[in-house]
């Protein structure tokens, strides 16, 4: 089956669940909205409506705080620099303060005398000639002349949306976020042709050290600028990137629950030309160093022992953390019924590839029917080192037969395995240990590819489907995926349990799997679980295994019993949670669609419109 065709038949399927659970008016609505963003609704789709923004033009600002927006010059194209103003002055809000902190060279006059023309006419705005001293050195001299108890920062070619201020400086006002940031699109030549945008998750501490994914617009404290010293000039290139991160472990220190706060609106408008990032970071490769340099200050702040290196794409970074001396053991619980060569494939690979030694493997039998399979078994110890056989009775029930086979593990990690894996690369256990093992870190899960190297799992994102669905799933292996989201180490709200490895301290604490959850949703119900309790999950690309993906048991959509059965389980998850949670990943975006699992934009961009 291919690709299109595997989408098509899929969301043909939630249409289904859609109206039977939902009816024929909400179906209605998703099919509509779908329709007109595809066919109809390119133009201004992420542009507040004209009643939206008068209603903010009328509201009682008085009460939001100043915010003023740093703008270092250097030779700006003129009708860049007048787009610009234009956007500032057309703010909803009138509580900004624009600096303009001009380093442009004498052949460049224009640059001043438009922009001293625009301050001499509006004195919220504050011009300056300065030395050109390097982007992070221009940015603290606009910094020093900024009244505003907040600080925005602006590239001079670009612009914001026209609701910026007053979406950011109410929401400061509201919550007293020290740190805020939003989404963001890119242009060529009008905003409201944008062609694309980067619809980002809340805060994601793992995935931030791989890229920087808050970029534009980020908005914070004064105090915390000028606490953390500012920006510096050594990662001039990356200096935004090494802001984010000192702001940041400062708000830690004082509160280690502290965390910017995301507003996923789209309220800046990124340039995209020859010279500009938004084109690419190999437009300025001096970024990728000044990146490296951010992160490993970081973890020399923070105290933690790692070594950062270049990722799989410019401007990316990935952290080859140190594992403890010695390593610690990991107990591999690997699920069986009969289904022999499959089970021989995921043994031999993981004993003939696998870099990581301290590991055990305890086989799980349950049910098998085939004579030969217990004789296999008998061959298994002295074939496999560390490797054994523990026999589960009763029915089928996956949650179960895991936590069956806890009581047998020794290991400080459990390593939740399918028969059906097969083991890629030799680091990839590595890569999973390295990763659980940080602080605050539950669990890792893997990239899976199904044997025609297109992606099974790359992370689970809940809500798709209206439930839960697998990242990109699909993609064709190599590629980096939505704003490189398949190929960095990130924060995700759950891992499948085809290749899950968790902490076992973590495991006990929640009390395993729930057996609630036969065969469905029990890693998604895990993994929610431990972050209730304060845990976070991270998935890997740097541990990739093959997923020979429903060779050990049939679907589901056949069997009536099946289908009850997994309805129940379904039910199950949102009486847990509740369907608003599950709707809401923190680590998607609402303005997604949960229809695909591509990270394609929702057909329905209503709250971009009508902003609350």
């Amino acid at each position: 089956m291919n690709l299109q065709a595997k989408r098509l038949r899929e969301l043909l399927g939630y249409a289904r669940t859609l109206m039977r659970e939902q009816g024929p008016g909400v179906m209605a609505v998703r099919a509509l909205g779908f329709f007109k963003r595809r066919f109809f609704g390119k133009r201004a789709r992420y542009w507040p409506g004209k009643q939206a923004l008068a209603a903010q033009r009328a509201a009682d600002c008085s009460a939001l705080p100043l915010i003023s927006i740093l703008v270092p010059l250097y030779n700006t194209p003129e009708p860049y620099l007048k787009a610009l103003l234009d956007s500032v002055q057309a703010q909803t809000s009138p509580r900004w303060q624009l600096v303009l902190a001009d380093a442009s060279d004498p052949d460049h006059p224009g640059v001043g005398e438009l922009a001293r023309a625009r301050a001499a006419q509006d004195g919220r705005i504050v011009y300056r000639r300065i030395e050109n001293r390097g982007i992070a050195a221009n940015t603290n001299a606009a910094a020093a002349l900024a009244d505003g108890d907040y600080l925005a920062l602006a590239d001079h070619d670009d612009l914001l949306a026209p609701h910026a201020i007053y979406m950011m400086g109410r929401a400061a006002a509201e919550t007293g976020a020290g740190f805020l940031y939003s989404d963001e699109a890119l242009f060529r030549k009008d905003p409201k042709k944008a062609h694309v945008a980067h619809f980002k998750p809340d805060y994601a501490p793992d995935y931030l050290m791989a890229c920087n994914y808050i970029c534009h617009l980020a908005v914070f404290r004064k105090s915390l600028f000028e606490q953390v010293g500012g920006e510096r000039s050594e990662c001039d290139g990356a200096q935004d990137h090494d802001l984010f991160l000192r702001i940041i472990d400062a708000m830690q220190a004082a509160d280690p629950a502290a965390a910017p706060l995301h507003i996923p609106q789209v309220l800046y408008y990124w340039r995209v030309h020859a010279g500009s990032t938004s084109g690419g970071t190999g437009a300025k490769p001096y970024v990728q160093q000044a990146a490296i340099r951010a992160v490993s200050d970081h973890l020399a702040a923070t105290g933690r022992r790692g070594t950062v290196e270049a990722g799989r794409f410019p401007g990316t970074c990935h952290v080859q953390w140190a594992i403890d001396d010695p390593a610690p053991l990991v107990s591999i619980l690997i699920p069986n019924k009969d289904h022999t060569e499959d089970l021989e494939t995921c043994l031999h690979s993981l004993y003939a590839k696998t870099f990581y030694e301290p590991f055990e493997v305890i086989v799980i039998e349950n049910n098998s029917t085939d004579p030969a399979t217990a004789a296999y078994y008998k061959t298994l110890p002295d074939r496999y080192e560390n490797c054994r056989v523990v026999g589960y009775t009763g029915g089928f029930n996956f949650s179960r037969i895991n936590n069956f086979g806890r009581r047998f593990a020794h290991g400080k990690y459990l390593l939740l395995l399918n028969n059906d894996i097969e083991v890629i690369n030799g680091e990839w256990l590595t890569q999973m240990v390295a990763e659980a093992g940080q602080p605050g870190v539950a669990a890792c899960g893997a990239m899976l590819y199904y044997p025609d190297d297109t992606i099974q799992h790359a992370g689970i994102i809940t809500g798709l489907g209206g439930y839960a669905g697998h990242s990109h799933k699909y993609h064709r292996r190599g590629s980096s995926g939505y704003l490189f989201r398949l190929a960095t180490v990130q924060d995700f709200s759950a891992c499948t349990a085809a290749c899950l490895l968790v902490r076992t301290a973590a495991w006990d604490a929640v009390h395993g799997m729930d057996e609630g959850f036969t065969v469905a949703f029990n890693d998604v119900d895990l993994c929610l679980r431990l972050r209730q309790a304060g845990w976070r999950i991270l998935w890997t690309p740097y541990a990739e295994l093959y997923h020979h993906e429903s060779k050990s048991r049939g679907s589901d959509e056949e069997d009536p019993e099946k289908k009850r059965r997994f309805a129940g389980e379904q039910a199950r998850l949102y009486e847990r949670f509740g369907r608003e949670a599950i709707l809401h990943d923190p680590y998607y975006n609402p303005n997604l669609s949960l229809d695909y699992e591509d990270f394609r934009e929702s057909g329905d961009l209503r709250r971009l419109k009508n902003p609350e």
